[in-house]
């Protein structure tokens, strides 16, 4: 049993005037957070605001880097050539650790963000194309990604340190992947589901798959999306379940 895990979630990704999710909110729970780089979502403004007020709330900052697809969400995926997929990846990166610094903070992990997390689990060329834009910045940056995925792999062999996360509001397929967005099964609405999902994760490193098998979970962070429907809830759900069994919600980088 962990003693402590991390519990992020995905903030920032409104876009000017347009809000998406509670983060004002949602920095109150969690102990990281991913943060759009403006590729998927997010802007200037927006990743300053989020930065601030994670530095208030004492909130790991993480690049939450994605395909160059604001129309899409960056939910779709893209067949980018290795080198300009490393570039983009370095761009948000380096713009996010910027804005960071300027309010007290700096990027202290990376995680990709929708299609391009997808994608490296099983895409060595794009998986090997984030770590080398990390490298490039700081190698000394954690990796977050699926446990056995293809960045994992490579955020190691490159000397990073691959950090395996889990997912308490998304479904597991029996081979230890998530389920496809708009299939059967893919999110966790439930707060005391998505809390006893997390609690397992935490406890026990398994999760249950959508046919009822378990499936192995070693994680040291676990995500509730921010764009989920009552995420504020789940994730208060999820802390408070932690904290009573004894696990305590901290940033994996501290």
């Amino acid at each position: 049993m962990s003693s402590t895990v991390d519990l992020n979630a995905d903030l920032g990704e409104g876009f000017g005037i347009w809000r998406l999710g509670d983060d004002d909110a949602l920095l109150q729970v969690v102990t990281s957070a991913n943060v759009a780089c403006g590729f998927h979502a997010g802007d200037p403004s927006t990743m300053r605001r989020v930065c601030a007020g994670a530095a208030a709330a004492g909130v790991a900052v993480g690049a939450q880097v994605s395909y160059r697809d604001l129309t899409g969400f960056g939910r779709r995926f893209i067949d980018v050539e290795p080198a300009e997929l490393a570039a983009d990846v370095l761009y948000q990166l380096a713009a996010l650790d910027g804005i960071a610094r300027a309010e007290g903070g700096r990027v202290r992990y990376v995680k990709p963000h929708g299609a391009l997390y997808n994608a490296t689990v099983a895409h060595e060329a794009q998986a090997r194309a984030v770590v080398a834009a990390v490298v490039a910045h700081d190698p000394s940056l954690p990796v977050l990604g699926l446990p056995g995925s293809a960045l994992l792999r490579a955020a190691e062999a490159a000397g990073l340190r691959p950090v395996p996360e889990g997912f308490a509001d998304r479904g597991y397929t029996p081979d230890g992947g998530l389920v496809p967005r708009g299939e059967p099964g893919a999110l966790v609405h439930d707060p005391a589901e998505v809390a006893a999902r997390a609690l397992r994760m935490a406890v026990e490193g398994t999760v249950l798959a959508v046919d009822g098998s378990t499936v192995r979970a070693d994680v040291a962070s676990i995500c509730v999306h921010g764009d989920t429907p009552g995420a504020v809830d789940l994730a208060r759900a999820v802390r408070t379940a932690l904290r009573q069994a004894g696990v305590i919600p901290a940033p994996f980088t501290s």
